[in-house]
């Protein structure tokens, strides 16, 4: 996306010589690939498949302004870390405690069942390529305690190569599955046109997949990445700008080439699958049917790479934010981004104690289930996060704590805007859907 501030460029705000340019920028694109691979789940995945098998080519346009709307988000994060040299936390503990509760309920009781959830989708691809090797539970509790020892013992660095590489597979095979269907081409370029299905709820349907597409937390967590990197001043705007772009643009292929699966595999043969990660099972079924056992085992690789990046991705850049989180409630100061890309909060023990929360205590929901009400609170939480994230931003960065060079300017306004309203709307929905009179 374009500088959405209207501000002056990196080297008219930044004395930096250091700091690369033109092509070079290239060379250091890598948080916006972790940000991608967190944030696209195997939920986006099925969100968009159904989406594809109910509308056909229809939403396409939506999915597009999905990725759009979290362009925004992210580059306002990252732009109010490298702009202030203050992460994220610290600018939301700026406008008072209840930000600093916010978070804190919601990172334990979000990590608690996020946990489990990213444990068993991980599992269930692995158990479905080697059925006979061991339970699903198990299998789960394998993968939350590999990412635990791959977080703990490795830096940002070869954490950031690891994913590239499962992004890589990931893109390889969905790719190859959209291209194995034979999109309907002029079907798909419609499909760019705003038109809203002929169905009911039609409007939800299409603001759920919008707001679907890849990320939640993991947008605020970006800025983390940036600095971890060893962006940490404005001089890495440019940088930072066009490794967001390539983190959207990359999302926008996953979930464009599910859309086309989605359309032409179920759409045209009337196929429905079920949503949630069983769903990614499904159709693991239904390609080896129609094309053999080859073409559903490689979508079984690229089902694990797409649930085990989250993973991942989650067990560090949350583990990030939530060391922040404790310093501040601490009263440690000032919270800089020269902290975090020396690579002390990954050092420090709430980062591994938020892993080990990750890890551990969600186990127990794997044997007993997921208790009912604390479902509903996640739920609630899950849905205020975005709106929260959004008018934040929307606060932070028109007010004198962001030097005056790197405010919003009226597009970043306006899509922040959009972004705020669109995740108000769905955490409205979300609240007014759950079951309350069986919660008390």
């Amino acid at each position: 996306m374009a500088d959405t501030t209207g501000n002056p460029t990196d080297t008219e705000a930044s004395s930096d010589s250091d700091t690369p340019s033109g092509k070079s920028r290239w060379r250091y694109i890598g948080p916006g690939i972790v940000v991608a691979a967190t944030g696209v789940g195997a939920g986006d995945l099925v969100a968009t498949l159904i989406a594809g098998s109910n509308f056909g080519y229809t939403l396409l346009w939506a999915a597009v302004i999905g990725c759009l709307v979290k362009i925004s988000l992210a580059e306002a994060a990252g732009r109010w870390h490298l702009s202030t040299g203050r992460t994220l936390f610290d600018g939301w503990a700026s406008l008072g405690r209840w930000t600093i509760w916010f978070f804190g309920v919601y990172a334990v009781i979000w990590g608690f069942v996020y946990g489990a959830a990213a444990m068993s989708s991980s599992a269930l691809p692995l158990q479905a390529l080697f059925p006979d090797v061991m339970d699903l539970e198990w299998w789960a509790i394998a993968c939350g305690l590999l990412g635990l020892v791959f977080v703990w013992f490795n830096k940002y660095a070869v954490f950031e190569k690891v994913m590239t590489v499962l992004v890589g597979v990931m893109f390889v095979v969905t790719v190859y599955l959209a291209i194995r269907v034979t999109p309907n081409l002029g079907d798909a370029f419609a499909g760019l046109l705003p038109v809203l299905p002929d169905e009911k709820d039609s409007v939800l349907n299409t603001l759920g997949l919008i707001g679907g597409v890849g990320g939640t937390i993991t947008l605020a967590a970006y800025g983390y990445w940036v600095n971890a990197k060893g962006w940490t001043n404005t001089g890495w705007m440019k940088v930072m700008r066009l490794d967001n772009r390539v983190a959207y643009i990359t999302t926008g292929i996953f979930v464009v080439a599910m859309l086309f699966v989605g359309a032409e595999l179920l759409h045209s043969a009337n196929v429905a699958i079920a949503s949630g990660d069983k769903g990614l099972l499904q159709l693991s079924d239904i390609l080896e049917e129609e094309y053999g056992t080859a073409t559903a085992k490689f979508f079984l690789i690229g089902f694990f790479a797409t649930s085990y990046t989250s993973l991942i991705g989650v067990w560090h850049g949350v583990s990030l934010m939530f060391a922040d989180f404790v310093a501040r409630f601490r009263g440690e100061g000032e919270l800089k981004g020269e902290e975090v890309a020396s690579g002390a909060r990954e050092r420090s023990w709430p980062f591994r104690a938020y892993l080990l929360w990750l890890t551990f205590p969600p186990i127990v929901l794997l044997f007993q289930g997921e208790p009912f009400r604390l479902i509903i609170i996640y739920g609630v939480l899950g849905a205020a996060f975005l709106p929260f994230l959004a008018g934040t931003l929307i606060w932070l960065l028109n007010s004198s704590r962001t030097p005056a060079p790197w405010r919003n300017g009226p597009l970043s306004n306006l899509m922040l805007a959009v972004a705020g309203l669109l995740f108000l709307v769905l955490c409205v929905k979300q609240v007014w859907d759950q079951p309350w009179s069986e919660f008390f």
